[in-house]
């Protein structure tokens, strides 16, 4: 369904019930699409450590050099050699 805006102020109402009924409501300027009217879904957000176990990584990153040049980084020292 397309309604225009002075549609879509007045009957703001019925275009959410539509909607909500799955139904594709879209507001339009001059007889362009501009907006489209959907029902809220809230954000899916996953529980702490949902992803323990299923993104692998190295055991051995933290060493002394590794240390060390992430101390550099911090620093704002370059470690890349110049080009």
């Amino acid at each position: 369904m397309q309604v225009n805006m002075l549609e879509a102020k007045s009957q703001l109402s019925s275009l959410i019930v539509a909607a909500e009924r799955g139904e594709e409501v879209l507001i339009a300027r001059n007889g362009k699409p501009i907006a489209r009217i959907v029902p809220y879904s809230p954000p899916r957000v996953k529980s702490p450590g949902a992803w323990k176990g299923l993104a692998p990584y190295s055991t051995d990153w933290r060493s002394p050099e590794t240390d060390q040049a992430v101390e550099r980084l911090f620093a704002g020292e370059d470690d890349a050699p110049a080009a």
